[in-house]
Formats: structure tokens, C-alpha cells, sequence
């Protein structure tokens, strides 16, 4: 059967299963294992996640970091209140953004934040609220994003998170992301040193995680489907890490759909694992060919979601919504703070 539709990929998720904050423990998430070759799957937590693993797996971490990219200013003309949402940095001080109230926006409009601390003038208009903002200011502009902006949570989050880091990796080093790589949330450095006890070897990519995390699809064929371009980058260390394990044919197992992305981006490009930079529209549904990786560490998706498509290419349609009818049975908890699943071909 072909999934072609976006409504293929709906399901009905009860409001009071999406996770609202993130566990005291990041470790003691609910973790459920999919055997893709049997079908089948079983409820575990998440700090037994060291025992799927074998010596001479590579494990591939997204180390990209979350910037204070929400900004809420007001128009200097009119003082009407403006939200920004930095996506990426493009040349000199002109930052990609998706605005609130975009049609306010206009050619030379300038949004003023903290009674001028940061100014914003829009140089370029794009579609669906996409504009481009050159930043004005004095001194350091990290430091000033820090100070004046606010984690960008999704919108389907409406508890305050009192503590910003739990939006983070304990692993995440490269400022760029509008929106944290989820999946890694669960890890802690213990589990990381019970991987690398038993021999898992560590590799890192980056991939800034852009609009694609924040705009649902807005077309009922799939692949009508343009997705947003996010920036990626692959260090020469991983790929030689990468192409040693392939030749060697052991495992490659994916944090995230963020990593994923990269891999198979890398490797569409040259059919191999080479240091490179880029960017990426990479849309994986099924009927993708895949390339890198046996195994995916994935969070639960929202309905109609080009996640929850990638999902369905890697461990089949089937069993994918299988899945997520039992996950809303036994009340896992959904999205960026909720629960995961492993994905293994064991």
C-alpha cells in the first residue's frame, strides 16, 4: 500500500498525554524497544538503554545548542507588539526569522527590544511569515541574546520551564538551534560512560534545527512537501569514525531524526561519509532508500508530521502506528519532554 496523503500519517492523541515538563530524572523516561526484522515491541526505561548496544557500535549525537531565539519587541513606528524567532545567522547581522504578525513587517520596518538595547530593521520579505532582520547593536550579540531572549519552546508547551538547561542536551556544544534535538534529552554522562564501558564509540555531527521543527505540513500530498533548509556539518574525525564502521560492518545507531538527517545527507551527496558543511531539505517518507544507520533512539511525533513519516520509513507504517496505539494505551508521555522508543533491527 502507498502512504501518500498527509492524513495517512494522523492519529488521535488525548491533550493530557503531551508532556508539559521534563522528568526530575532525565534517564527514567519510558523507553519502548521495536525489533523492526520481528515486529514486535516491549516497555522498558530509558537508563537500560546500554544493554541494545554492543561493542564497536557507533552512537551519532546531534551537539548543536539551543540559542534564546524568541524575542518580543515592539514596532517603533506604531509600538505594536512583534515576535521574533531567530532561525539562523546568515551574512554579517542578518538573521532568517519567522514573524509573529508578519504582515506588520514590512521593508525597513524596525522592531525595537528592551527600550532599545536591540534594534531589528527587516531587510527582506519571504513567504508564511519568513522575514530576514539585520540586528542593530552595540557590543556582543551573543550576550545580548542572552540577556533579552527566551528558550523558544513549541507551542504545544504551555508550562514555564524554570530551568532552560533541561531544553538542552547535557551534550550540546555549537549555538544555532531554534529547537533542542530531543531525543539526546534522555542522556545523561552516566549513560554515556556506561556505553563507552562497553565499548560503544561516540561520534558527533551538528545540525541547527530550523522551521521544519515549527511548521506543520500544509499540503495533502506528501510530496508536495517543501521542506525548510537547516545547516549541517560533519566533522573529518566522525567520518572516518563512520566509513571504518560501515567497512567493518558494525552497527550505526542515530540519536534523533536531527542526525539522521545528516547522515543520509552526507551520504546522498557523496555516497560515503566525507567532512563537509551544508544545508539540507532532506525529506525522508516512505519509499525512501536508506543508507547509514541500523538503529534510531527517536521521541514520540505529532500527528501529520514529516517525523512521524521518517518514523514509518525506517521501521515500517504498520508497525509504527502499532506502536503509537499502544504508547496512548499505556499513557507514555509525548513529544519534546516525553517518552522515546528505540528502534533496532536485533
Amino acid at each position: 500500500m502507498q502512504y501518500e496523503k498527509t492524513s495517512d500519517f494522523d492519529y488521535e492523541l488525548p491533550k493530557e498525554l503531551i508532556a508539559q515538563t521534563p522528568l526530575a530524572d532525565r534517564s527514567s523516561s519510558r523507553m519502548m524497544v521495536i525489533h523492526k526484522n520481528s515486529g514486535t515491541f516491549e516497555d522498558h526505561i530509558f537508563s537500560e538503554i546500554a544493554d541494545y548496544f554492543r561493542p564497536g557500535d557507533v552512537l551519532v549525537r546531534n551537539n548543536t545548542r539551543v540559542i534564546p531565539a524568541r524575542l518580543y519587541g515592539t514596532k517603533e513606528e506604531t509600538g505594536a507588539h512583534v515576535e521574533l524567532l531567530l532561525l539562523r545567522q546568515e551574512e554579517d547581522d542578518v538573521w532568517e526569522c519567522l514573524v509573529g504578525n508578519a504582515k506588520t513587517v514590512k521593508m525597513n520596518t524596525i522592531v525595537s527590544f528592551h527600550e532599545g538595547e536591540l534594534k531589528a530593521q527587516c531587510v527582506g520579505i519571504g513567504e508564511k511569515g519568513i522575514r530576514k532582520m539585520k540586528m542593530i547593536y552595540d557590543g556582543i550579540f551573543n550576550e545580548i541574546l542572552d540577556a533579552l531572549g527566551n528558550v523558544p519552546l513549541p507551542p504545544y508547551i504551555r508550562e514555564k520551564l524554570n530551568d532552560p538547561e533541561r531544553y538542552q542536551t547535557v551534550y550540546s556544544r555549537i549555538r544555532g538551534s531554534a529547537a533542542a534535538p530531543t531525543a539526546g534529552l534522555h542522556f545523561t554522562d552516566e549513560i554515556f560512560r556506561q556505553l563507552q564501558d562497553k565499548g560503544v564509540i561516540i561520534a558527533e555531527v551538528t545540525l541547527h534545527v530550523g522551521l521544519g521543527t515549527f511548521r506543520p505540513m500544509d499540503t495533502e500530498n506528501i510530496a508536495e512537501h517543501d521542506m525548510h533548509s537547516e545547516v549541517y556539518y560533519m566533522s573529518e574525525e566522525t567520518a572516518d569514525i563512520l566509513n571504518q564502521a560501515k567497512a567493518e560492518g558494525r552497527r550505526i545507531i542515530a540519536i534523533g531524526t536531527t542526525s539522521v538527517r545528516t547522515l543520509e545527507s552526507v551520504w546522498n551527496r557523496f555516497g560515503r561519509f566525507e567532512e563537509c558543511s551544508g544545508e539540507t531539505k532532506l525529506f525522508i517518507y516512505p519509499g525512501y532508500e536508506w543508507h547509514t544507520i541500523d538503529c534510531m533512539l527517536t521521541n514520540f511525533h505529532l500527528p501529520k508530521s514529516t517525523l512521524i513519516m521518517m518514523i514509518c520509513s525506517f521501521a515500517g507504517y504498520d508497525l509504527t502506528f502499532e506502536a503509537y496505539r499502544h504508547a496512548v494505551e499505556e499513557r507514555y508521555r509525548f513529544f519534546s519532554f516525553g517518552d522515546c522508543m528505540f528502534i533496532t533491527n536485533d
